[in-house]
């Protein structure tokens, strides 16, 4: 094994010491805290012990309620988001390819969008005929937005010497369409998308607890009502797991879909930065050959 991939090695597994110490040392302080109850400008007196929470966690675990909870709020953001994620690939790819969706989609959007997605429970509770399809809607108005905007900036930034080359070769508007632009704006797609779970995450908790009658939110707010402090660290612990998990298989997908891009790396070459420059002088031509055929970005075609 070379000295190189010895450091790296190194390296990985350093950092991987400290992405687990760093929730265990949180967890720690949490306990000691609580354990002690400190009372100096933060009041630890009432918060549970990281061992309370954990016994309740166990026993809820058990429960057939817990795991229904689990469905409920797991299905409201399966749908929820992949609505989101259609809708706002398709309308931010017509943004930044017409004119005449810009200019009809455009200030719809740079005026709905400012609005809390959990500001729009009246007009759901108005609009929908139930509860649950009400706390989808939302979920999806949460997660649209990010979409919708990444996507339009994506497509909007995709270089047109591109596009021209395959104009020029006799391939469709079609062909364009699905061979450049979706696959160029992928990296940012995916970069709203995952802004986005986590933004439908915060609301459809939000949502469940103002009109759900089931799902981790609405089970977490009720346990508040009956002063259930352990219950309500159970319901937080798992909002954030789920929401680790559901963001992780976004990244994963992401990372998935775009491996055909290259990736950079940080490895010096042998020799030093001194190597590192030398063998890095010659991709300067290329550098300013693409700077040279770069044009402007174009306008919106209608």
């Amino acid at each position: 094994m070379s000295a190189g991939s010895r450091r790296t090695g190194a390296t990985s597994a350093g950092r991987r010491l400290v992405r687990v110490a760093s929730p265990l040392a949180a967890l720690g302080l949490w306990q000691l805290l609580t354990s002690y109850d400190v009372d100096l400008w933060l009041r630890f007196e009432q918060f549970p012990t990281v061992v309370e929470v954990a016994s309740a966690l166990g026993d809820r675990i058990g429960t057939e309620a817990y795991w229904q909870d689990l469905g409920h709020s797991l299905r409201r953001i399966a749908v929820g988001f992949l609505l989101a994620a259609v809708l706002g690939v398709a309308a931010g790819t017509a943004v930044a390819r017409s004119r005449w969706a810009a200019d009809i989609l455009g200030p719809l959007v740079e005026v709905v969008r400012p609005i809390p997605a959990i500001a729009l429970v009246p007009v759901a509770i108005l609009l929908l005929p139930t509860n649950e399809q009400g706390i989808v809607f939302i979920t999806c108005a949460a997660a649209l937005f990010p979409v919708l905007v990444s996507t339009r900036h994506a497509v909007r930034a995709l270089n047109p010497v591109w596009e021209e080359a395959v104009l020029t070769l006799g391939g469709s508007r079609a062909r364009v369409l699905f061979s450049v632009v979706l696959p160029g704006a992928l990296p940012g797609i995916f970069g709203g998308l995952s802004v986005g779970i986590g933004v439908s995450w915060i609301c459809v908790i939000s949502a469940e607890m103002i009109s759900g009658e089931y799902g981790v939110g609405y089970r977490t707010w009720q346990d508040y009502t009956v002063v259930d402090y352990p219950g309500v660290f159970v319901g937080m612990a798992t909002i954030g797991a789920l929401g680790w998990l559901t963001s992780t298989a976004v990244e994963t997908l992401g990372r998935r879909v775009t491996a055909w891009l290259p990736r950079p790396t940080a490895r010096v070459p042998a020799g030093g930065p001194a190597r590192a420059a030398s063998t890095s002088a010659p991709l300067a031509p290329a550098a300013a050959s693409d700077s040279a055929v770069r044009r402007p970005e174009k306008e919106p075609v209608p």
